[in-house]
């Protein structure tokens, strides 16, 4: 009888001690101190192949180089460089044109005897290009702003800068305004006359009148004084321009085969040693 005492006695305390530490391992889950297993099975893949949030949201990443926005220039625009500025633009042109200068004939005008602009050249304007427009009212719509047309072709006012001083100029068609804005030909047509182009058809001579490279849109006064000078008596009043004037004599001498005179090849080489 008291053997079986005992043996309930220790089976009772057996059970209260079995609880007490249940109690305990419950405790110390509910309070966070002992972790699940549940996170890291959740940290890896899931079953399905896509990869729980909660990884995404642990999982340490090195930050990566950053890269700067560009800054933006105090204006919001780009300035166009001055021809004679020495960016990488104009220091190439002018090195082609002193390539091109080397290669051209150097030697004494010939005389003027026998020159008429409209026999030798064509009458002006002609459309060379047969756009329906002839190459005066194509050059004042290339270099003007803000035109104004009658017709397709016809400009009838606009405003320039002119190239060969800064100045603006207004321009409106009429017998005593149309004058202020005239065409000069960069390579003067006597000039051309005189150097080569006696040599040349027609039909080169006419297109030569009438190449937009070898024209722009100028104030009058300074077409007035130019008259048929070349680089060594005439350089526009902008100076920043004459980089930009020469390269386009030389060019248009070099594509028509002219030749170029001693002091003329001497100038457009100090213009553009400075380019």
């Amino acid at each position: 009888m008291t053997s079986r005492r005992r043996r309930t006695r220790t089976t009772v305390q057996s059970t209260i001690i079995t609880l007490a530490v249940a109690l305990g391992v419950w405790a110390l889950f509910s309070s966070g101190v002992l972790a699940s297993d549940t996170d890291a099975t959740t940290s890896g893949p899931s079953s399905t192949g896509t990869e729980p949030t909660i990884a995404t949201t642990t999982r340490s990443t090195a930050p990566g180089p950053t890269t700067s926005a560009p800054t933006a220039s105090p204006t919001g625009t780009s300035r166009p460089s001055s021809p004679a500025s020495g960016d990488t633009g104009s220091t190439e042109a002018a090195a082609a044109a002193r390539s091109m200068l080397a290669t051209l004939v150097v030697k004494g005008k010939a005389p003027a005897t026998g020159y008429d602009r409209e026999t030798d050249f064509g009458t002006a304007w002609l459309d060379v290009d047969h756009n329906g427009c002839d190459t005066r009212n194509d050059v004042l719509a290339r270099d003007l702003t803000d035109i104004v047309r009658q017709g397709p072709c016809k400009v009838m006012s606009g405003n320039l800068v002119s190239p060969y001083t800064g100045s603006e100029v207004a321009f409106v068609r009429g017998n005593t305004t149309s004058t202020l804005v005239q065409i000069d030909h960069v390579v003067a047509l006597e000039n051309a006359w005189r150097t080569g182009a006696q040599r040349l058809t027609q039909d080169e001579r006419e297109a030569l009148a009438n190449d937009p490279e070898n024209l722009f849109a100028v104030d009058g006064y300074s077409n007035s004084q130019k008259r048929s000078s070349d680089a060594a008596t005439w350089l526009p009043a902008a100076k920043g321009f004459r980089c930009e004037y020469v390269e386009h004599q030389i060019a248009v001498k070099a594509e028509y085969r002219l030749w170029v005179v001693p002091a003329e090849r001497d100038a457009m080489e100090r213009v553009l040693s400075s380019c």
